[in-house]
C-alpha cells in the first residue's frame, strides 16, 4: 500500500480490502496503522540485512570481495523492486516525524554501518566508522538515483562505482 498509494493513502480500511480481511483482524494483530507500519519498516529493514548477509556469506573469505558483495548488494534484486522505494521513501518520511519509526532508522542504520565497519576494518580501512557512514550515504544515493531513474545508469555503473571506492582502499 505504501508503494502504491504513499502515506495519504494508506489506511485500515484500504490496506483490509487488498489483503481480503476485515479491519478487525487488523486491529486483533496491531494497535493501528501506525503500528502496522513500525512493524513493516521492522520487517523490511530486517529482510534487507538478511539479503546484504547472505551476499557477504557468498562472497567467499577474501575481505575485499566481502566488502563489495555488502555494499553492491542494494543494486541486484530484491532490494532493486520498484515498489521498494515508493515504501522506504514513506519510511523515511515518517522517521523525521514519528519516534518510533526515527528509532527504527537509527537502529536499522546503525547496524548497517558497524557491520559495514566490520567488512571495512577487515580490509585494513582506517577511520572505518567514518568510512562507513561515506560509503553508506554513497550506496543511498545510488540506489535512489537507479530507483527513480535506471535510464541514467545502470546497477552495472552503480556497481563500478563501488567497486572503484572499495579498490581505493587496497
Amino acid at each position: 500500500m505504501l508503494a502504491e498509494h504513499g502515506l495519504a493513502g494508506t489506511n485500515v480500511r484500504a490496506i483490509c480490502a487488498k489483503a481480503g480481511v476485515s479491519p478487525g483482524l487488523l486491529r486483533h494483530y496491531f494497535d493501528g496503522i501506525d503500528d502496522l507500519v513500525a512493524a513493516t519498516y521492522q520487517a523490511t529493514s530486517d529482510r534487507m540485512d538478511a539479503i546484504f548477509a547472505a551476499a557477504v556469506a557468498g562472497a567467499g573469505a577474501d575481505p575485499h570481495a566481502r566488502l563489495t558483495a555488502y555494499l553492491t548488494a542494494s543494486f541486484r534484486p530484491p532490494v532493486t523492486d520498484p515498489e521498494l522505494l515508493g515504501a522506504w521513501t514513506a519510511f523515511w518520511a515518517l522517521a523525521r516525524s514519528d519516534a518510533r519509526m526515527a528509532e527504527i532508522h537509527a537502529e536499522s542504520y546503525a547496524g548497517y554501518r558497524a557491520r559495514l565497519g566490520e567488512l571495512l576494518t577487515a580490509c585494513g580501512a582506517r577511520d572505518a566508522e567514518r568510512l562507513a557512514i561515506t560509503l553508506t550515504a554513497m550506496v543511498d544515493g545510488l540506489w535512489l538515483e537507479l530507483s527513480l531513474d535506471a535510464e541514467s545508469f545502470g546497477a552495472e555503473a552503480a556497481v563500478a562505482m563501488i567497486e572503484r571506492a572499495v579498490a581505493a582502499l587496497a
